[in-house]
């Protein structure tokens, strides 16, 4: 009987969408050495997380165990599996390996950061092994919306891990490898059967299963082929089999493409470098594409989920790179609306309808395909491996739940494991043996803050309520000095009773302190927490409102 043990845990993407951090470690409890699969990131909304740019796992635990990280693997380069590498490595500083695709991007996430590009390992698919600590790991390719993206096989003394990363199911995929299911048999067969599969629970809620990348060339063709003005598509910028269809689309029927948005250029640069693209259409430049007549123009642009800055956006707004959208142009979303992007979407929607631009969405199917399996699928993937037990990952709690109760439904062990939740995979089923403080980092400008830092609050309930700045001048002798002032920023000018509220608050902070006792005007905690509590007390009166409130005292010292 050893007393290693194999663990999993993730530190994000189980219990959300997105900002994917896994962690998988071999060896004497306290003592495992460790992998990490993905550094990704999600992104923020005014409501939860106003002014911040990136929001990633906090990875606080494996920093205080960085000596025992072997590697880093990342399954492919989707922003919420790769997004927060250069951001996260100089913390945790262990070799990064990925597939030639995924790999080209992740140097350039670690030049844009200032790291070292050398960090990253270029590995090659299945039968390659990488040798990481106790582990040995093979990158098996799988079919998603991205090129190259690859499940991890990991194979330890305890027995064989199968994490699925990003997959479905599809045989023709487009743009890079189709999902291949007598591999996966292999894989399920060639070395005892698999002790664990952890895998992907986006679409366990959906009943059909999914479809090829392939169904979509004839009916976007056909769409396209109909329309008589300029034709704008959008779609997620790393999707490359989408944006071939597109563009093949395009060129059939006799239109010129242009390319707008920074992502969408890379992307295809990127595919075109490593010999994922060879044959995609010429594209012209915004320069090129002002001299081609409007009904022989297609625009592939960026911004499918309403970002406020992509070129969708801008071209609701008006003019962009000198393209403009008029009455009787078209405008495709080849993609599915990301839950919480709702907001964004419609808004440039809207937007584009008051131009006179016919507004195409995907709420029939016939123009975009997901890249994660459904519910047939998952089972048809559990039935192929046929693990010892199945963990769910990649999804709300909602997703994980549903997908383990799949799986013991088929007699398979499983748990719902969240961010923070280390499991030991070495028994007959998953067992926590440990619950860890599981948060988030912000990257918020050009530094991380933790969420618990108080800076993301504070902005939120400055945001709320609006501020106060009250100043006040104490002289020589410790008595108050002329009248206090205040300044508002984020409230009404105007109270209830018609007086200012800049007036209102003075005059009561006036009368406050000609008749304040000398211990309170001599203290300035006390003080200021007498101003506060006034300044707030009057804005609720007035205004309904109960500001952030700064004080300022200045006292005069005698020469």
């Amino acid at each position: 009987m050893t007393d290693e043990r194999l663990i999993y845990m993730p530190l994000g993407g189980a219990g959300e969408i997105g900002m994917n951090c896994y962690v998988y470690g071999y060896g004497r409890p306290g003592e495992e050495r460790l992998i990490v699969v993905d550094l990704g990131v999600a992104f923020p909304d005014m409501d939860t997380s106003p002014g911040v740019d990136l929001i990633m796992a906090d990875v606080t635990w494996l920093i205080e165990n960085q000596s025992r990280i072997e590697a880093i693997f990342i399954t492919h380069a989707h922003e919420d599996h790769l997004g927060a590498l250069g951001h996260l490595w100089p913390k945790l500083r262990a070799p990064v390996y990925a597939r030639k695709f995924t790999g080209a991007l992740a140097v350039g996430k670690m030049e844009e950061a200032g790291q070292p590009a050398d960090a990253i390992h270029i590995v090659g698919p299945r039968p390659a092994v990488t040798e990481a600590g106790p582990f040995l790991v093979q990158f098996v390719p799988v079919s998603h919306s991205i090129p190259e993206s690859a499940g991890l096989i990991i194979d330890t003394p305890a027995g064989r891990v199968v994490h699925t990363g990003d997959f479905k199911l599809d045989g023709t995929p487009i743009v890079g490898e189709p999902f291949n299911p007598e591999e996966w048999l292999r894989i399920a067969t060639e070395n005892g059967r698999v002790r664990a599969l952890v895998c992907d629970s986006t679409n366990v809620f959906s009943p059909l299963p999914g479809r090829s990348e392939a169904t979509l060339a004839e009916p976007i063709s056909k769409l396209i082929s109909e329309q008589e003005g300029m034709v704008v598509a959008t779609t997620f910028a790393s999707n490359v089999a989408r944006l071939k269809t597109l563009a093949e689309a395009g060129r059939a029927a006799g239109r010129s493409i242009c390319l707008l948005g920074r992502a969408m250029n890379k992307m295809v640069t990127t595919a075109v470098e490593t010999g994922l693209l060879t044959d995609f259409p010429r594209v012209l430049s915004p320069e090129e594409a002002e001299e081609v007549p409007r009904q022989s123009l297609m625009l592939i642009v960026t911004g499918s989920q309403g970002e406020r800055r992509a070129a969708s956006a801008a071209l609701s707004r008006g003019k962009y790179l000198g393209m403009e959208l008029k009455e009787g142009d078209m405008f495709l979303f080849s993609s599915k609306t990301i839950p919480g992007n709702e907001k964004g979407v419609i808004r440039i929607m809207n937007a584009l309808s008051m131009r006179g631009v016919d507004v195409v969405d995907d709420r029939g199917g016939a123009y975009h395909v997901s890249g994660h399996a459904n519910r047939p699928d998952l089972e048809a993937v559990h039935e192929l491996v046929n693990p010892l037990m199945v963990v769910p990952m990649h999804g709300e709690h909602r997703h994980l739940r549903e997908h383990a109760g799949l799986a013991r439904a088929k007699g398979m062990a499983s748990a719902i494991v969240t961010n923070g939740t280390m499991v030991s995979l070495s028994g007959a089923a998953p067992a926590v043996v440990e619950q860890i403080e599981a948060g988030r980092l912000y990257l918020d400008g050009t530094v991380l803050i933790g969420a618990m830092d108080g800076v993301v609050r504070d902005r939120i309930r400055l945001a709320l309520n609006g501020v106060v700045f009250a100043t006040v001048i104490i002289d020589e002798d410790g008595a108050p000095l002329g009248d206090a002032w205040v300044e508002l920023m984020g409230l009404p000018e105007t109270g209830a009773t018609g007086k200012a509220l800049a007036d209102a608050i003075e005059d009561e902070l006036g009368e406050f302190l000609e008749g304040a006792p000398d211990k309170v005007i001599g203290d300035d905690g006390k003080l200021d927490e007498a101003i506060k509590r006034i300044v707030r007390q009057v804005a609720a009166e007035e205004v309904g409102k109960k500001p952030e409130v700064s004080v300022v005292i200045s006292r005069l010292m005698a020469e």
